[in-house]
């Protein structure tokens, strides 16, 4: 039996949060197949199989932590063998079929070695003889499925959820588990889950921020028909040429790029008692994951053109979905932008990302009427904000670095003309 022990995953990390097993007590797995997903405090990793063989036991189940170092499953080593529901015929003896009969008896706790332990426990549970089940695993083994498939029809009484009263003392109530609790004449449920490690490095992260940092956000607008007119224009002509479509955010970050050349403070941090002013602009794009807002990073957006910006946030945006992200994928970073336009917000006040000292907020696209040359004409209108630490970045710098990002977007050609 091998044990699967959490990797070490970073410097910095000695904790990990199982965030979903991706195969069964009892399934046979090829060598380097994933069986499990862990979450780190900046990104997804995946424990593979080490070679073929058999998931014996899983020691810590989803949403549970564990230590870097620590076993979290018990792994057999096996050959591969074919279902049947005959008996196989008996081996010849000899060294091979010695080390293949130990592997098959080490995975039943006890009696029919043909029965996986998760196997024989849930059918004691269910007061069923695993013994008499046909097998659909590897060599014939009795899996969780079968014992599962054996038990249909059958009612199994579920477990009686705990009721508290309000003179009673608190209840410790197990990870990811629901609770009644019952005031008066209403039972009214809750549900506990421990916090996730991104979650929990986000909310580390912006209490931080705000405590460190003397944030302070400003306010603009911008009409964004010269961008959406360009845009409509040549997407068709953008998705064919480089396999990918054409969005706002290339836009924006490529304003924020010119925006931050002018403004240098604005892509500085605070070190100690020292300003860092960076001569490179890696700008992160905060994205919704699967597990929370991650915030991957473009490094050097300075030369980078519109196919590749939007090229790499379409792959970032498919790794968070999946909770694919690596720790490399979000460290750095000299400036964020967050689109909270996508899901509808009107305005905001975003938190910066320490140690970074300004973060852009994008909101929705309102067609709303605006006074132009003298006339009342309806325009689609974005509000654009921008929070920035104001021991490094004065107010008329901040103003004007706004006013650079609306500059640009109503004029696109600045981009190409680098006026």
């Amino acid at each position: 039996m091998t044990p699967i022990v959490v990797p070490a995953v970073g410097e910095s990390i000695s904790e990990v949060q199982i965030s979903q097993w991706l195969k069964k007590e009892g399934e046979w797995v090829a060598a380097g197949t994933d069986l499990v997903d862990l979450e780190t405090e900046k990104a997804s990793v995946q424990v593979s199989a080490p070679v073929d063989g058999i998931l014996l036991r899983i020691l810590k189940p989803n949403d549970q932590f564990a230590a870097v170092g620590e076993a979290i499953a018990e792994f057999q080593p096996a050959a591969k063998t074919v279902a049947s529901a005959a008996p196989a015929p008996a081996p010849a003896a000899g060294p091979s079929s010695t080390s293949q009969s130990a592997a098959v008896a080490s995975a039943g706790s006890s009696g029919d070695a043909r029965v996986m332990p998760a196997a024989r426990r849930m059918a004691g549970d269910l007061g069923i003889t695993p013994e008499s089940i046909p097998g659909t695993g590897p060599g014939g083994r009795v899996l969780k499925e079968d014992v599962a498939n054996a038990s249909a029809g059958r009612s199994v009484p579920a477990s009686a959820p705990v009721v508290v009263s309000p003179t009673q003392a608190p209840v410790v109530v197990p990870a990811a588990t629901s609770i009644a609790v019952q005031q008066g004449s209403q039972n009214r449920s809750e549900e506990i889950k421990p916090m996730s490690m991104i979650r929990r490095t986000i909310a580390t992260r912006l209490v931080r921020a705000q405590h460190e940092a003397a944030l302070l956000t400003t306010f603009n607008e911008v009409d964004m028909q010269p961008v959406m007119q360009l845009r409509n224009k040549y997407k068709d002509a953008f998705l064919e040429k480089h396999g990918t479509k054409l969005g706002f955010m290339s836009f924006f970050a490529k304003a924020a790029c010119e925006a931050l050349k002018r403004y240098p403070a604005v892509n500085a941090e605070v070190r100690g008692n020292n300003i860092v002013y960076k001569q490179y602009y890696d700008i992160g794009i905060a994205i919704g994951g699967g597990k929370g807002l991650v915030v991957p990073v473009l490094r050097n957006v300075e030369r980078m053109s519109f196919a590749d910006i939007e090229r790499t946030i379409g792959e970032f945006a498919d790794l968070a979905k999946n909770n694919r992200l690596m720790p490399e994928d979000l460290e750095g970073g000299t400036f964020t932008i967050s689109n909270g336009g996508i899901y509808g917000s009107l305005l905001s006040t975003p938190i910066v990302n320490p140690p970074q000292s300004g973060i852009l907020g994008l909101h929705s696209i309102q067609e709303r009427p605006i006074a132009l040359n003298g006339q009342v004409v309806i325009r689609p209108m974005m509000y654009l904000a921008l929070t920035y630490d104001h021991r490094i970045i004065d107010g008329r710098e901040a103003v004007s670095f706004l006013k650079t990002i609306k500059e640009v977007i109503e004029d696109p050609a600045r981009l190409f003309l680098e006026l």
